[in-house]
C-alpha cells in the first residue's frame, strides 16, 4: 500500500511517463508489489527550499511494515539518488518523510489492512 506524494518545482517534460518509472522504481526500492504502489506527482513551482526557487522537492512516503530508522536511511539514498538523476535536484534541495500509519489506518477493498492481513 505504499503511497509516494512528491511536491517539486521541477518541471517534467511527460509526467505520466514519469511517474510510471517512479512508482517501478518505489516498488523496487521498497520491495512491495507495484500492484499496491500509489505515486502522485504535483509539480508546484512556488516551491522553494533554502529560500530559494532553485530545483527542489518534498517527498512522503506512507508505508506498512517496513519503515524504521535503518531501512530509512536506505530509502533515503535510494530516493535522493533516483531524484538526482531524473530530476537533477541536488541531495540538499529536498526532504522525505517517512509515515507507517498503521495497519488499521488505511483502507482499501471496503475494509482495512489490518483486517486483510490481521493486527
Amino acid at each position: 500500500m505504499p503511497i509516494l506524494e512528491l511536491s517539486t518545482n521541477v518541471k517534467i517534460t511527460d509526467p505520466k511517463k514519469f511517474a510510471l518509472e517512479f512508482s517501478k522504481f518505489s516498488a523496487d526500492t521498497l520491495k512491495k508489489p507495484e500492484v499496491y504502489i500509489t505515486v502522485k506527482y504535483v509539480y508546484n513551482e512556488t516551491l522553494t527550499f533554502q529560500g530559494t526557487f532553485d530545483p527542489a522537492f518534498t517527498l512522503t512516503v506512507y508505508s506498512l511494515d517496513n519503515l524504521n530508522e535503518h531501512e530509512n536511511e536506505m530509502y533515503c539514498k535510494l530516493f535522493f539518488g533516483f531524484f538526482m538523476e531524473k530530476l537533477r535536484i541536488p541531495g540538499d534541495r529536498g526532504y522525505i518523510t517517512f509515515i507507517d500509519p498503521g495497519r488499521g489506518f488505511i483502507g482499501y477493498m471496503g475494509t482495512t489492512f489490518a483486517k486483510i492481513f490481521g493486527k
